[in-house]
């Protein structure tokens, strides 16, 4: 624990950026509850309760080409600034839906608001590697993860009992004021500016991309490697198991908030105690445990109270597996490309994302129970274990930590 306060007590720019992280994801599951008690109370159908699912992630795997180019030519800070007014406006629009007849109004805005969200994101994970040495950029990646961690429990704690009592608009008002404070602190933010060229074009720069990616296919095997961790996109599932398997022991909100809260704590402690015990030879172990974790909980899931031990099983190694290969990709990557990879990144990354979560409303509306198709995410973590280990003999990859 020393080790991450230290870091943000060094560098200013990490702190400030953290605290932002902390209170925009934190306050992003007010809205994320809201968005789906507002669905199942309008009897939305199944396809979309997994269309929402999947509106959260597309966005990033459709806007990926543009928004890499666009991150290394214009200004960073003013962009920032206008992707978290975006955010702010599209969750303001929903505070007025109240019929079923206006779900693609839904749908659209979670569209509007997840994609100015994953432009941020790829804005600032491209901007740690300007502000810090290799070292410390694996540990502001635990950092982040561990923030995302610490503001998906408090928040799906908190969200699930507060949407329960006070209402979907009230969660969605709460939701802007906390991305307010973090507008607010984002003014006062000096952060060095990504701009790698400012005269080529941006489809020039887009081609650029992908001819990188394509002379150095190392990249493309990590970011597809990294791309695996998204397939514990659970949102449609966890909302169905919500629904249909346990509605009758408690209210929908509250079963989501504690399912998402459990396995959020999961992901909190495993990265502390994993975090030293990560590197190039263990990684392939943590993939394994990741997928035999999954697993586990899919043979619990039958009883709400005793799946929660698979559900802590299931988020244990989660984090530690992002922000690992997230931390190898960074290295790999020259710096003048850093805004396309990490945007090419993040469209692969969300791509998996999204079809997890039309995957699982698809195989379940043709008979695929609850309980196999969690087992069948176990059993891809465990494929891509060995996808690492043919990864690391073919390549010699840098990071060794």
């Amino acid at each position: 624990m020393y080790k991450y306060l230290a870091l943000l007590q060094s560098n200013s720019s990490l702190k400030k950026l953290s605290a932002i992280q902390l209170l925009c994801y934190f306050g992003a599951w007010f809205s994320h509850m809201a968005i789906y008690t507002l669905l199942i109370d309008l009897n939305a159908p199944i396809w979309a309760l997994s269309t929402a699912a999947a509106f959260t992630f597309l966005p990033s795997m459709l806007l990926a080409p543009f928004s890499g180019a666009i991150i290394d030519k214009i200004d960073t800070k003013k962009f920032m600034l206008f992707l978290i007014s975006i955010e702010m406006s599209s969750v303001f629009m929903m505070v007025f839906i109240d019929k079923l007849e206006y779900i693609w109004i839904i749908l659209g805005l979670v569209f509007l608001r997840m994609g100015a969200g994953s432009i941020y994101f790829q804005t600032e994970m491209s901007l740690l590697p300007k502000l810090l040495n290799e070292k410390e950029l694996k540990l502001a990646n635990e950092i982040h993860s561990m923030i995302w961690s610490i503001s998906y429990a408090l928040g799906m704690a908190i969200s699930g009992f507060y949407v329960h009592y006070f209402g979907v608009k009230i969660a969605f008002i709460t939701d802007i004021l906390i991305f307010l404070a973090g507008f607010i602190i984002l003014t006062k933010l000096e952060v060095p500016s990504l701009i790698s060229d400012k005269t080529t074009k941006v489809f020039k720069m887009i081609k650029s991309g992908f001819v990188y990616l394509k002379q150095n296919p190392k990249i493309m095997h990590l970011i597809l490697l990294h791309s695996c961790v998204g397939f514990t996109a659970y949102d449609a599932l966890i909302a169905l198991l919500a629904d249909i398997k346990y509605s009758y022991i408690l209210a929908v909100p509250l079963t989501i908030g504690f399912i998402n809260a459990t396995r959020a704590v999961s992901l909190i402690i495993g990265q502390f105690i994993l975090s030293s015990h990560i590197n190039a030879k263990s990684l392939f172990s943590m993939l394994i445990l990741q997928g035999l974790g999954i697993i586990t909980w899919g043979l619990l899931q039958d009883s709400l109270h005793v799946s929660f031990i698979g559900i802590i099983l299931s988020g244990f190694f989660t984090t530690t597996l992002w922000s690992y290969t997230y931390t190898i990709l960074q290295y790999e990557t020259q710096e003048e490309y850093y805004g396309r990879v990490i945007a090419y990144n993040d469209m692969v990354f969300m791509g998996m994302s999204t079809l997890v979560s039309f995957m699982i409303g698809f195989l379940y509306e043709h008979g695929v129970s609850l309980s196999m198709i969690t087992i069948l995410l176990g059993v891809i973590f465990i494929i891509f274990a060995f996808y690492y280990k043919w990864i690391s003999a073919t390549y010699n990859l840098t990071c060794k930590e």
